[in-house]
């Protein structure tokens, strides 16, 4: 290894030096690395060994990969030497990219890689188009970068750079540039050059003045220079012709160019939250201008108004950067924009002396979104100090938020945390786009904010004389407070919430009315009954019903359990409603079904109404059914994502939606005789754990296997998942599974599996091929072990697409790998076999052949079936020895031609 590295870089021969220990810490590359011309390495530990590995094998397939994924957080020295290899081992690659922010820190937040810098020899990457550094923590612009003539796309953002070199306007062909998220305090003269250049993301960053040399940039279609420090701008932005978007909000600017309203093709130009003053005429004209948050707002039309009040021009107007998490805020008072974009404002004498304000983003842990059965978040969780200190005036909060696609019967409120408990605050909302809407409410202190989707609350205050209080979002509920009821005015709200017919997949005849949520304040109980009414289940009328078949359904939190109180309350039967009398408020559902017992039934389908993020699903390879692939992915890229897998995979449809949230764990169990076989870390007892991060692929590939007898038939089962703990016991069948009753293990879905049934059994021209033959076969020696055609039959049928590997690793040349896809082409099982025996029959009467099996099976990472081979040998020497001593012949008295125990004596006698 010395002698070869000897005439490389230093970077290169640091990466040969490497090779050899990952040759021994990895085997062959695994299937999902590898995907055509992708080469996706960023979501795996060890990247980097995997592809020093897979350099030194030096397979075909390296030769395409075009596009490649590494992780910024592997070790820099290892990242480094990975990196120097790459332009001699894939010397067409296109895309490269080597982001950071994979992993996060124990509250949450993105850690940055720790690339600070690329080999020198990277620029020998001809074809290089696409380059993506994003969080990592680069403090200067690597100088390979500057040589990469072809490169299209340079993205940057999250990272250290306080300049960009001069160097950088003689990239040619580049047409986006990001570096948004750095520390730039002035950008260099020669960007100007960039004449190819379509899109300049510069936002977040502490640029104080733009050159006049950015007006030369033809081609520019977007620029983004929002939460900076510029006070002006230069001239020379009339220049750009071909601007599309301007983004300059956050800033200090004071005045604008008026001919930015002239550009031809210009359709958005944001100067929102600046100390614009003086604005001329034609950009107020403007229909495509923002101007909200500066100091002449009142002024300004009411048509793209986002969040609230107008700014009072005495008010000091504060605009954070990324960098700064706290400000002042003073007696005078003050407006403040956020980084994150959330606004701020506090009148005069909000404080009675100076006061300095921190605020923080969350994750949406599970333990911070305090969410009811059926709210939705919106929004990330705010966090602002210090908690608690009251102000002398409320102080105005605005939340951007994206609106939830299902608005009917519902309202979006901001919810704070006082004093240990979550409550609802008055929520005015207030449309930016028709995309995106601020939710603005007023807050006496400060603590925690998040943005929720909730069913419409309707409440009423029940005097001793009684009232009436309807549902404002479903007329036909309604609950009428007797007089007496209560001696004290009470506070009474109600929750309904629409029953989707899907959830009934039992029956679908059955049919259940709208869901209703009473509670109070004071005592649990009424002095006198209150009557509730429903409306009767959609299709069913108070002429036709079968009163047999009609149920009320009572649930009393925190219990998960549905009673059904039908024989315990009068139920009073209109055309349209049902009426009932109650003595204490909780849940309510009428149902119409024939089931004898319902219980399970409605919770399942209630737990079917909490909120929908995420969907399920588990597929086959059409080419090996015993790999699984098992995936958690949002709701939103089901479709997409099928689309593109089921032309490699076979499956059911998604599982039903469950609830699910960021960084929350759950696990998927086969059952009904398949087992997970794969030396897995994340797997225990056939049960796989998963944990759901909404910009992660959430992909587990594993292969399954099963003791049944598959010669004879198919083998059917299924792969349940569950929420919460792992169940002690998996259950045996689906139908146990639903009706499991531990609170801390909730079952969500079970997708049916199918292994096919074994054809080699059958002989020749089903499933062997058209030349292999049936010839009986041990393979092995006296002192290693013997492997019967039956154990080969085993191997052959558990390799699956790993089998070429296994065969490079016996010692067979690539042609005959060549030669046998092509002669059992579209028949995976026949081109195993065919390798497999054709290996054997050279291999009778060699010793050491079952040896070399047993490594060529570990070199290709396939250990589970290298310890099956080691557990039959095993076995075999056992009942060897065991003949032996029943025969009495002592090793020295062995036969040279193995263990034939048939001309042995008869065993001795006790």
């Amino acid at each position: 290894m010395a002698a070869v590295a000897g005439g490389l870089e230093p970077e290169a021969a640091a990466a040969e030096d490497a090779v050899g220990d990952a040759a021994d810490a990895v085997g062959p590359l695994a299937p999902p690395f590898l995907a055509g011309n992708r080469l996706s390495l960023d979501l795996y530990p060890g990247g980097c060994h995997w592809l020093l590995h897979l350099c030194a094998q030096q397979p075909t397939q390296l030769l395409e990969v075009e596009f490649l994924q590494l992780s910024g957080h592997e070790d820099p020295r290892l990242l480094e030497a990975t990196l120097a290899l790459l332009p001699q081992s894939l010397q067409r690659l296109r895309s490269l990219v080597l982001k950071g922010g994979q992993r996060r820190a124990a509250l949450g937040a993105c850690l940055r890689g720790s690339l600070t810098t690329l080999p020198t020899g990277l620029s020998g990457l001809a074809h290089l188009a696409h380059l993506d550094l994003s969080f990592n923590s680069l403090e200067t612009l690597p100088t390979c970068i500057l040589k990469m003539e072809g490169l299209d796309a340079l993205l940057l953002s999250h990272n250290h750079l306080s300049e960009l070199p001069e160097a950088l306007g003689a990239l040619p062909a580049l047409t986006f540039l990001s570096v948004s998220h750095n520390h730039l305090r002035a950008l260099p003269t020669t960007l100007g050059a960039l004449s190819t250049l379509q899109c300049l993301d510069l936002s977040e960053n502490l640029l104080d003045t733009l050159p006049s040399e950015i007006g030369g940039l033809s081609s520019l279609a977007e620029l983004n220079l929002a939460s900076n420090r510029l006070q002006s701008l230069p001239a020379s932005l009339v220049g750009l012709r071909s601007l599309r978007q301007l983004v300059l909000h956050s800033n200090l600017l004071t005045s604008a160019p008026a001919g930015l309203a002239r550009l031809p093709l210009l359709t958005r130009l944001d100067l929102r939250d600046n100390q614009l003053r003086d604005v001329p005429p034609e950009l107020l004209d403007a229909p495509f201008v923002r101007l909200q948050g500066n100091p002449l707002g009142e002024a300004l039309p009411d048509t793209h108004s986002p969040p609230g009040s107008p700014v009072a021009l005495d008010v000091p107007q504060l605009f954070l950067t990324s960098d700064l998490d706290s400000f002042p805020v003073t007696p005078q008072g003050c407006s403040v924009t956020l980084a994150c974009g959330v606004r701020l404002q506090f009148p005069a004498r909000a404080t009675a002396t100076p006061v300095t304000i921190r605020y923080r983003l969350w994750l949406p842990e599970p333990h911070l979104i305090p969410l009811g059965p059926h709210d939705a978040l919106l929004s990330g969780v705010l966090e602002l100090q210090p908690h608690g200190v009251a102000f002398q005036q409320e102080v105005g909060l605005w939340l951007l938020f994206v609106p939830p696609r299902a608005r009917r019967c519902r309202e979006v409120v901001v919810r704070s945390l006082n004093d240990d408990t979550w409550s609802d605050l008055a929520t005015q909302l207030e449309e930016e786009t028709p995309k995106r809407l601020w939710a603005h409410c007023q807050v006496p202190h400060f603590s925690w904010f998040l943005v929720v989707s909730r069913p419409v609350s309707d409440s009423c205050l029940v005097p001793p004389e009684g009232t009436l209080l309807y549902s404002s979002g479903h007329p036909g509920v309604k609950v009428i407070f007797p007089p007496g009821v209560t001696t004290e005015p009470r506070r009474v709200h109600m929750q309904v919430v629409r029953m989707a017919r899907r959830a009934l997949l039992e029956e679908p005849e059955a049919a259940a009315s709208p869901l209703l949520c009473l509670s109070q304040s004071g005592p649990p109980g009424f002095l006198q009954p209150v009557t509730v009414q429903l409306p009767l289940p959609p299709g069913v009328t108070g002429l036709s019903l079968d009163r047999s078949c009609l149920h009320l359904l009572h649930r009393a939190p925190p219990t998960a359990a549905w009673d059904d109180i039908t024989a315990q309350v009068a139920l009073e039967l209109t055309h349209l409603y049902a009426r009932f009398q109650v003595m204490h408020f909780s849940w309510y559902w009428l149902w119409y079904t024939t089931k004898t017992c319902i219980g399970g039934l409605a919770r399942k389908a209630w737990e079917r109404l909490r909120l929908h993020r995420v969907n399920l699903i588990a597929l086959q390879r059409r080419r090996d059914p015993e790999q699984v692939l098992l995936q958690c992915l949002p709701r939103d890229k089901v479709d997409a994502t099928l689309q593109r897998l089921l032309e490699r995979y076979r499956g059911p449809e998604p599982s039903d939606t469950v609830e699910m949230f960021e960084g929350e764990k759950f696990f998927a169990a086969f059952e009904r005789g398949i087992d997970v076989d794969a030396d897995r870390p994340d797997c225990v007892e056939g049960r796989v754990c998963f944990v759901f991060y909404s910009h992660l692929k959430n992909m587990k590939e594993v292969y399954v296997t099963t003791a049944l007898d598959r010669q004879a038939q198919a083998v059917r089962g299924q792969v349940s998942f569950y929420r919460g703990a792992v169940p002690e016991e998996v259950p045996k069948e689906a139908e146990a599974a639903r009706q499991r009753k531990a609170a801390d293990a909730l079952w969500m879905a079970t997708l049916p599996i199918k292994l096919p049934r074994l054809r080699g059994s059958e002989g020749p021209g089903r499933g062997w091929g058209p030349v292999l033959s049936l010839a009986p076969l041990n393979l092995g020696d006296a002192e290693t072990g013997f492997l019967t055609q039956s154990n080969l039959l085993n191997v052959a049928g558990r390799l699956g697409p790993d089998w070429p590997a296994v065969a490079l690793h016996l010692g067979m040349p690539y042609h005959e790998l060549q030669r046998i896809r092509h002669e059992f082409r579209d028949d995976l099982d026949g081109q195993i076999r065919h390798m497999l025996f054709s290996w054997a029959e050279r291999q009778a009467g060699q010793r050491g052949a079952v040896g070399l099996l047993v490594q060529a099976l570990e070199q290709s990472d396939r250990r589970d079936v290298a310890e099956e081979v080691r557990a039959v040998l095993e076995l075999g020497l056992r009942k060897y020895q065991d003949g032996i001593q029943r025969t009495s012949l002592a090793p020295g008295d062995l036969a040279p031609s193995g263990p034939s125990v048939s001309q042995s004596p008869e065993p001795a006698q006790a």
